[in-house]
């Protein structure tokens, strides 16, 4: 089995992955996702954590999803915690991630 690193991924988005018809919405969910939804921001070192409402979850997993198509360099690891409690979705990488994360 090959499992590629992170490093070994260009940091290159392929926006043509997501459907023509479902680009603009993810674009723009994922803005409101990651700058005005989140609860709280945590740096990592090696990317960045977000904490969201429960009731986020569906939106959370449409972005990761997504997001793995047109931007196969992150890695994703969402954390949904007992008793409706809050979700945490890290995205990490390269140290270039966060780089990318800022702009």
């Amino acid at each position: 089995m090959d499992v590629q690193t992170n490093q070994a991924i260009p940091i290159a988005c392929d926006p043509t992955a997501i459907d023509a018809e479902h680009r603009e919405v993810h674009l723009e969910a994922a803005g409101h996702l990651l700058r005005d939804d989140a609860l709280e921001v945590q740096e990592l070192p090696d990317g960045y954590a977000f904490r969201y409402a429960a009731e986020q979850y569906a939106r959370v997993t449409e972005f990761i999803a997504n997001e793995r198509l047109c931007c196969p360099f992150f890695t994703f690891n969402l954390e949904v915690t007992p008793a409706q409690g809050p979700l945490w979705l890290r995205i990490t990488g390269s140290e270039e991630i966060k780089v990318f994360l800022q702009s």
